[in-house]
């Protein structure tokens, strides 16, 4: 069996690069601070609510859960916003956790 470790690790910093390089620009000019501020924010607490719930298996359902409490929440971003959130999200919290 192979470790796909170094690739996981590869992928998941090439994915960080493209989200600072692209997504937080785009975002910043589409909203306004405090609505991107709040998006994060819910994002945050729903990816790690998922995380808790489920664990590290079943990653498409976590993040159908996850839009869908943010659509329940009422924020009016488009879908590629609200995944592209998610997908940030989800990083940070890894690399939270590889840290611990």
């Amino acid at each position: 069996m192979t470790d796909l470790t170094p690739a996981i690790n590869a992928a998941i910093t090439l994915l960080a690069a493209l989200l600072t390089a692209f997504l937080i620009p785009w975002l910043k000019r589409r909203t306004s601070a405090q609505d991107r501020e709040e998006l994060l924010r819910w994002v945050e607490i729903a990816v790690a609510a998922a995380e808790q719930i489920w664990g590290s298996a079943q990653g498409e359902e976590k993040k159908k859960a996850v839009a869908d409490f943010l659509r329940e929440k009422g924020f009016s971003f488009s879908e590629r916003e609200i995944d592209s959130a998610i997908e940030a999200a989800v990083l940070q919290l890894h690399r939270e956790l590889e840290a611990a």
